[in-house]
């Protein structure tokens, strides 16, 4: 395969994976765990199968067209430091899949696990993958988006729903901070492209807008790797399964803020700005999270501290802004990922096969356990930093650059004194782990007799354990060429030299590695006993670091301060809103207009009085006064008027050579006023007859003069704006452009169709997806409402059957009346053909003549209606079998399909095609693909608005029912 195939295998194949893997069944265990197996090492032959191309710092490059006019387009990159972070990805998302495969137990539905973790592993790779910025954000908030359903997974847990709430909302927000920091880059730079940016460091930081790109993309970056004070996520984030904690808090999500300030180091370190706000808070991080570790009495409580403290490490080296700490930080990543998934894995084993993670509860195990302790016992060395592991020459580097850091400034002489400080804590909850689990006093009172797990289960600890054992004694020949090829891809040409080697001497460095291991075995011995026995796992200060206090008070502070501006801004009356929007509306209307002025054109083209048009808007305005007024005494009559004023508003379009909207609008007004009357007689009666009271009757009379205003103030502004609009000049605007290119660029000579299918036709897709959650919605919520009997209006003799019910049931037939009613029936029965005719002449025509699929699938709609209205619904439901919610799916996949069958020839998204085809006897006919992106819209509409119809047809259906057995009721009453 070439390069750029296995690139873009290894970046599509998890994502199809997580499709087919959530697919199985729930008890298919087996074959989610080997399907998601085989996909990981699928995409880890593809990144390995690239190795030797990216030798003295070359890269593989693979570039997708997606949004050209913007400069944004999918490239794949694959550098040292994207193939070392994708590597650890997926070779220790082998070994977690091998081990989640045991560690499930049988009742879970493992295969959607998996799904998730392949989506999870496709967004990771996304990431490190990226060669432009945007794209890295889009796979950024995918993986905060799929770490929030792996978190919450059980999620009948409400430890689990917590943390996954908690996780989802600190790394979304940094998220979104991240975007504006890259548009604000890519604004300073003039291109997103990853190299570019890379190229650009000096125009970045010389910009006036570095220190706010600078404080963006940093909060994304640390609150996805849990940074101080956003680390109180990753505690919380525990009460996921603990494959998934091994992966999440090894190689994937809190790795994903570390690669990305190890991407842009080059771009935005080496300034004050960057070495206190990174350095500091590193800093910070370091010391917070190993001292809150000593308290934990959990062991993956203890694990998720530690983890905080050492991203904390990696932080502070990069933070440092010398190449040699970045080096010492990729070091680090690396190490960190092994013995962290290992320690992982190994306390999952002790949950798995003891019942329990306290360590007050736990002793002895090596008894037991004597192959899980030893492997747990050194992969916590090398946390440690113990000589000859993996940890301690990440540990000796890092403090190499804390004491090369010191220079005149005074807060600098306290850098080495805090690292030290921070690997004396790391050793001593490393020893607490070791010393309180395994050895001591035989383990009693435990939920399981402990055991050892089956073999297949400590396979992956044994891996990640020799990696730990390898780089400590031979780092040269193992972690050596992908640690080189990561600095290369960093500095390039300006690579620092750097010695790997075991034993540098005595040096000072060494020194304060030996303080910090001796002084954290005699901290713990002179504690151990205190800390063990503290019952609320550390001092007063914990309770505030815990991960749970400070975001609680904060969620809380938003609940409320929402709540005051909803009881401020807010109103439960739809008129109190309605005023709220259109004063804002006008509010702002009149700003521009202050700040851009409100000059209008000198030379207006007048045309003449038309005495037909000024009757008909007298009529309109008649209606709309006549619908406020008619409203406050019966609403059937203030409907008829509204319809009235939609009317003229149609033949207004009519009149001003808009035919398009014509139709649409009078079609919509048929539509909306059948379902208004149906709604109707669902709200709450209104006695007219009852006086109100005087201050009731003043309190709506100041409603309505201020309603009058308001509607007087919008009504004016419009008129201006119209106004404005229509006096411009000709020349300026898109207009014109779209006139000119509707029949050369789209094959249709009706502009508005061809704008709506072709140029615009993204917005469009976007407008009907609207369209089809409206009438969803809609359907939910009238599934659920039942109207109170006592709170509806009901014509007067209501228990009796109506004569349309009458005649629907075929009563006497020399019932006059029910022969009356059974005329229409027919009627609307026999228009239905004619209206399906009506719809299918609109559709075919709408590209080049008034119509398109919109108003045709509001024509069909009617026919429908009609139906509803001479049959009721169960006739029509089982005789036309209308299914509104598949017409609304079928009708989005139709046009999503559409634009998407553009990429089969090399083209964007929606892109249209069209010619003239030779059909015989009828000659040439022009078609368009967009012909079918129409066909979509129909039958979305179709589906939308028949939902809608069908809800409350169903309402009415069951209100006539209850009306009847009430009715029946009052008579056997009578009756007795």
């Amino acid at each position: 395969m070439s390069s750029n195939a296995l690139l873009a295998t290894a970046s599509v194949l998890p994502f199809a994976g997580a499709v087919l893997v959530g697919a199985l069944p729930s008890r298919a265990r087996n074959a989610a765990a080997a399907l998601t197996g085989l996909v990981t090492l699928i995409c880890l032959g593809c990144i390995l199968a690239l190795t030797s191309q990216l030798s003295a710092g070359g890269r593989v490059v693979h570039t997708v067209e997606w949004l050209p006019s913007l400069g944004v387009n999918l490239v794949l990159r694959l550098d040292g430091l994207a193939w070392l972070f994708a590597v650890l990805v997926l070779a220790i998302g082998t070994l977690v899949v091998l081990y989640a495969r045991y560690y499930m137990a049988a009742a879970d539905p493992v295969p959607r696990l998996f799904s998730y973790f392949l989506a999870f592993v496709g967004a990771m790779l996304g990431i490190v993958l990226a060669g432009n910025l945007i794209q890295l954000v889009l796979f950024w908030e995918l993986t905060s988006i799929v770490s929030f359903l792996l978190i919450g997974y059980w999620y009948d847990n409400a430890a689990a729903r917590d943390g996954a709430r908690m996780s989802l909302t600190i790394t979304a927000a940094g998220g979104l901070c991240l975007l504006v920091g890259t548009i604000l880059i890519g604004r300073i730079v003039g291109s997103y492209d990853l190299d570019t940016v890379l190229a650009s460091g000096d125009t970045i930081r010389n910009s006036p807008l570095y220190l706010p790109t600078l404080v963006l993309v940093l909060a994304g970056a640390l609150t996805k790797s849990a940074q101080f004070p956003f680390h109180i996520w990753l505690p919380r984030a525990m009460a996921a399964p603990t494959p998934i904690s091994a992966y999440l808090h090894s190689a994937t999500m809190v790795k994903a803020g570390i690669f990305l300030m190890i991407r842009l180091w080059p771009v935005l370190s080496g300034t004050e700005s960057w070495y206190w706000i990174v350095g500091g808070l590193g800093m910070a991080t370091l010391l917070i999270g190993s001292w809150s570790a000593i308290f934990q009495h959990d062991l993956k409580g203890l694990l998720a501290y530690s983890t905080i403290s050492h991203l904390g490490l990696i932080t502070l080296l990069l933070g440092l802004d010398s190449p040699l700490a970045v080096v010492a930080a990729i070091f680090h990543t690396v190490n960190h990922a092994t013995f962290k998934a290992s320690l992982f894995m190994a306390v999952g084993i002790i949950d798995h096969e003891t019942g329990t993670r306290d360590m007050r509860r736990l002793s002895g195990l090596w008894r037991a356990m004597p192959y899980t302790g030893t492997l747990a016992m050194v992969a916590a060395a090398a946390m440690a930093g113990v000589p000859l592991l993996n940890g301690f020459l990440s540990k000796e580097m890092f403090l190499s650059e804390a004491v090369d850091n010191i220079d005149d400034h005074p807060l600098h002489y306290a850098l080495p004194v805090l690292a030290t400080l921070a690997s004396a804590f790391t050793m001593l909850y490393s020893l607490r782990f070791i010393r309180q689990t395994f050895f001591g006093r035989p383990p009693h009172d435990l939920p399981h007799t402990p055991h050892e797990p089956v073999r297949w289960m400590r396979i992956p600890i044994e891996m990640l354990v020799l990696a730990c054992i390898a780089i400590g004694l031979v780092p040269n020949l193992t972690i050596g060429p992908a640690l080189e090829r990561a600095v290369q891809a960093v500095f390039g040409a300006a690579s620092p030299s750097y010695s790997l080697a075991i034993w540098h001497g005595f040096n000072a460095p060494l020194a304060l590695s030996m303080i910090a291991l001796f002084g954290g075995v005699a901290l713990y011995f002179l504690f151990g006993r205190r800390i063990n026995t503290n019952p609320r796992g550390g001092p007063w200060l914990m309770d505030r670091l815990d991960g749970g206090w400070l975001f609680e008070r904060t969620m809380t502070g938003l609940t409320v301060g929402a709540r005051w501006l909803e009881r401020v801004a807010g109103a439960e009356r739809l008129q109190a809103q309605l005023r709220i929007l259109f004063l804002t509306a006008l509010v702002a209307s009149l700003g521009v207009g202050v700040i851009r002025g409100f000059a209008l054109p000198v030379a207006v083209h007048q045309t003449g009085f038309d005495p037909a048009f000024a009757l008909m808007w007298i009529v309109g305005a008649a209606c709309a006064v006549g619908a406020a007024e008619r409203a406050k005494y019966h609403r059937l009559t203030a409907t008829i008027f509204v319809g009235g004023a939609g009317l003229v508003s149609s033949l207004t379009f009519l009149w001003l050579s808009a035919p398009d909207l014509a139709v649409t609008q009078i079609l919509v007004e048929i539509v909306t006023t059948v379902l208004l009357l149906l709604g109707l007689r669902w709200l709450p009666k209104r006695d007219a007859d009852i006086p109100a009271p005087a201050s009731e009757r003043a309190r709506a009379r100041r409603r309505r003069l201020m309603d009058l205003g308001i509607a007087a103030a919008v009504g004016l502004g419009m008129a201006g704006l119209a106004y404005a609009v229509m006096t411009r000049p000709a020349g300026d605007g898109i207009a014109r452009w779209f006139v000119e290119e509707a029949y050369p660029k789209a094959g249709g000579r009706n502009v508005v169709n061809v704008l709506l299918v072709d140029f615009r036709a993204f917005d469009t897709l976007g407008e009907i997806s609207v369209l089809g959650v409206v009438g969803l919605t809609v359907f939910a919520l009238l599934r659920r409402f039942r109207p109170a009997p006592d709170s509806l209006e009901r014509p007067k003799q209501q228990h009796h059957h109506d004569a349309y019910d009458r005649a629907r049931e075929g009563r006497k037939p020399g019932d006059t009346t029910a022969d009356a009613m059974l005329v229409p029936q027919v009627v609307m029965t026999w228009l239905f053909p004619f209206i399906v005719l009506l719809c299918l002449h609109l559709f075919l025509r709408g590209h080049d003549l008034p119509g398109g699929g919109f108003a045709a699938g509001i024509a069909l709609t009617i026919g429908f209606t009609l139906q509803y209205m001479a049959h009721g619904a169960q006739w029509v439901e089982e005789r036309l079998r209308i299914q509104p919610i598949s017409w609304i799916g079928l009708g989005l996949l139709i046009s999503v399909l559409t634009g998407a069958a553009s990429w089969l020839f090399g083209r964007p998204f929606l892109t249209t095609y069209f010619a003239y085809w030779e059909l015989p006897l009828v000659g040439k006919i022009p078609a368009a693909s967009a012909l079918l992106f129409d066909l979509g819209i129909m039958v979305l509409v179709v589906g939308a608005s028949a939902l809608m119809l069908v809800a409350l047809a169903h309402q009415s259906l069951r209100r006539t029912r209850s009306a009847e057995a009430e009715a029946e009721r009052i008579e056997e009453r009578e009756t007795a």
